[in-house]
């Protein structure tokens, strides 16, 4: 049977000649039943408190669990972002390095085709230069065999001297010319 605050006030006993007094016990029934039911309204207000408790707990343990997955989630993403940084980097730092020996390479091929060039054009003016004083010795002999040819001996004397001068003036003729 369960006991309520109602029931305790309404409880009857027998009647007995030699029993207790029937308004003292009917004033601790009733004092009984007071603090009876100030025990259960305390104990539904710590139940219902409970259950709030429980409740928020029960919120707090999602929002902690929320957190930590969120936080796990950060940190995966923080390592494969930083993963993949460094992996860009490294490919960058590559293709530098290879952009690097290329350009290199390049200016080797470009600096050994103008070395070549430079020798080619040297040869050239050595060349040139062979023909030129070639050709001016030529013009020298044809000028002095012509003098000759004319008989006039003074001015064989007078050409021979020139063409001395020439013979000399042909280093500093080319010279001009280049």
């Amino acid at each position: 049977m369960k006991v309520s605050p109602f029931s305790i006030k309404k409880q009857e006993f027998k009647k007995s000649f030699r029993g207790y007094d029937k308004e003292e016990v009917q004033a601790f029934l009733d004092k009984l039943a007071d603090e009876f039911e100030n025990v259960i309204k305390e104990n539904d207000s710590l139940k219902k408190e409970l259950e709030i408790a429980t409740s928020r707990l029960s919120e707090f343990r999602k929002i902690e669990k929320n957190l930590q997955d969120t936080l796990l989630r950060a940190q995966e993403s923080t390592t494969k972002s930083i993963e993949s940084t460094k992996k860009q980097a490294s490919l960058m730092i590559k293709e530098a390095e290879i952009k690097s020996s290329q350009i290199l390479e390049k200016a080797r091929e470009n600096a050994n085709e103008i070395r070549s060039a430079v020798i080619n054009l040297r040869e050239e003016k050595d060349l040139i230069v062979a023909n030129l004083k070639s050709i001016i010795n030529s013009q020298s002999r044809l000028l002095e065999m012509k003098v000759e040819d004319a008989g006039e001996e003074s001015a064989v004397t007078k050409k021979i001297e020139q063409s001395k001068k020439i013979d000399l003036d042909v280093d500093d003729i080319v010279n001009k010319l280049l």
